[in-house]
């Protein structure tokens, strides 16, 4: 797959269209990825029929150098060898590291877009969906780039959405978890369940960074929280009766320390329980 890397100056509305305009995308007869700066909508609309939905696989990453590579060759093993294999892209949002990633994501086959400075998760993320918005699939995927969820799932996942679900949760405590430090299984099942309550729905794990959704998910439920996206993302889809599905998934052991987009998770727990019950109770206003 060719790709475009892209480093923004600032991550504001102007640099996202910018980033647009640099990576238009056609497909060719092989099903290789071609960016140009021409776009030809007719091609575009012929090959998503001929070939079927359009698929964005967004990674958030942080020096993440040691592990996004193999990330990337797995999530393109994967969807290569499915239907999707001529309508899909892999994007990797580089929240700013000062390591290699963004050379390393680029040379794996990832279109990178860059934040100047590190941001966090929740920032990260609301970047992700306006270029998701902007591209226009017709599905996001998004998933972690430490290799703890496994690529092979990833079809899973997208199938629910297919289905008719709006958004799709990869649920860790329904499938496997490899290891997991118990105070944090413990504060991931206590977050559950009160998102269980505020939502009126069963949900296992609502932490999860495996998740799939269409794209009037990604447009309508618009993220605010300047601290994390999981929760918030789960209690406005509820709150817009949006259907949520759960699906078992593996978790596996994280290889390389621990994540760099959490720091702290300490303050990570203070900051999410203010962020679920500021976001639920203003919404019952």
């Amino acid at each position: 797959m060719d790709v475009i890397k892209v480093n923004s100056t600032t991550s504001n509305e102007i640099e996202i269209d910018i980033f647009y305009q640099d990576v238009r995308i056609k497909r060719d007869f092989n099903g290789k990825a071609i960016f140009d700066e021409e776009i030809n909508e007719e091609i575009i609309e012929l090959k998503n029929l001929e070939y079927g939905l359009k698929v964005i696989i967004t990674i958030p990453a942080y020096n993440e150098e040691k592990t996004i590579e193999e990330v990337i060759k797995n999530i393109k093993h994967v969807m290569d060898n499915t239907s999707y294999c001529f309508n899909y892209t892999v994007l990797v949002v580089n929240d700013g590291s000062t390591d290699n990633t963004v050379d390393v994501a680029t040379k794996a086959g990832a279109i990178v877009y860059s934040h100047t400075k590190n941001k966090g998760l929740a920032e990260t993320f609301r970047t992700e969906m306006k270029l998701c918005i902007l591209l226009k699939p017709d599905i996001i995927v998004h998933t972690d780039a430490d290799g703890q969820y496994r690529a092979e799932e990833i079809p899973l996942l997208i199938k629910q959405v297919e289905n008719g679900y709006d958004l799709v949760l990869g649920s860790r405590f329904k499938g496997t978890i490899e290891n997991m430090p118990k105070a944090k299984k413990i504060g991931n099942k206590i977050f559950s369940i009160v998102l269980s309550i505020l939502t009126k729905r069963k949900i296992s794990d609502g932490q999860t960074g495996f998740r799939a959704f269409n794209i009037k998910t990604a447009k309508e439920l618009t993220i605010i929280s300047n601290h994390t996206y999981t929760q918030e993302q789960i209690i406005r889809a509820a709150q817009q009766k949006y259907s949520i599905k759960e699906v078992p998934i593996f978790f596996a052991k994280r290889n390389d320390g621990q994540s760099r987009l959490m720091r702290n998770p300490l303050d990570y727990a203070f900051k999410a329980w203010k962020n679920i019950f500021r976001i639920y109770f203003n919404k019952k206003k």
